[in-house]
């Protein structure tokens, strides 16, 4: 799906150009939500007796939070904002214990059915890929290796190097450093929309998958590239022009 000539506002006011529709040279890819499976969170939730939906509520105060704390300036680790929104989603009567074993699912969260066959994909068509999150670097290193999915990855990148959450333009601007690429080379892959969108207002390539939300929102900018599953927005990354 290609868009129109929008352009985006980095965090100090100046125009950043939308990037055009070319296949990237260097594909980030989000971690939590896109290679991982957060609803298997509710089993840990269960465990210490509280309610299996609660793990939606967690992740997304935590994410909410982080999001807050860097328009504020800067934003602690991952793990502390997580650990935080974890404690006033479930309330003080909680242990310290019960906590760690909910935040310690994180390491053991499953892959999404549609992620290997695009990283296979990025992989056979000799396009680089990182994993991208501002999560705990570690944490996410775990996940990916029980996973089975580090030998698709060159590296785990995570934004908390940078004391941000995405999507703060520089986030993205700093993955670009990371993999010495351009932002116009370099292409989001993600099924969140609003981290995609970040990605296109920083001057990268976006690609969104929308089986987590169901469809585009109306109020982001369109990404370059826009499909159901992972690996076809992948296969849309690959055929774009060169």
């Amino acid at each position: 799906m290609a868009a129109d000539d929008t352009a985006g506002l980095t965090a100090g006011g100046t125009t950043t150009p939308r990037a055009p529709d070319r296949r990237p040279r260097v594909v980030l890819v989000d971690v939590f939500g896109t290679i991982l499976r957060l609803e298997v969170l509710r089993n840990r939730f269960v465990d210490v007796g509280r309610p299996a939906d609660e793990w939606a509520v967690f992740f997304a105060r935590t994410l909410r939070d982080g999001m807050a704390l860097t328009l504020c300036g800067t934003a602690p680790p991952f793990g502390d904002v997580a650990r935080a929104a974890l404690r006033a989603t479930v309330g003080p009567e909680v242990s310290a214990e019960a906590l760690d074993h909910v935040l310690a699912g994180l390491r053991e969260l499953p892959p999404h059915a549609d992620v290997e066959p695009a990283l296979l994909a990025l992989a056979a068509a000799k396009v680089p890929v990182y994993a991208f999150t501002h999560g705990d670097p570690g944490v996410a290193t775990a996940a990916l290796d029980r996973a089975g999915l580090r030998t698709y990855l060159r590296k785990v990148l995570s934004t908390q190097e940078v004391r941000a959450f995405k999507p703060a333009p520089r986030t993205y601007l700093w993955g670009c450093e990371q993999v010495d690429t351009p932002p116009e080379r370099t292409a989001l892959l993600a099924a969140h929309s609003w981290d995609v969108h970040g990605a296109v207002r920083a001057g990268l390539i976006g690609a969104l998958a929308t089986r987590l939300e169901g469809g585009l929102s109306e109020v982001v900018d369109p990404p370059h590239v826009v499909a159901e599953r992972l690996d076809a927005a992948a296969a849309g990354l690959l055929t774009l022009p060169a």
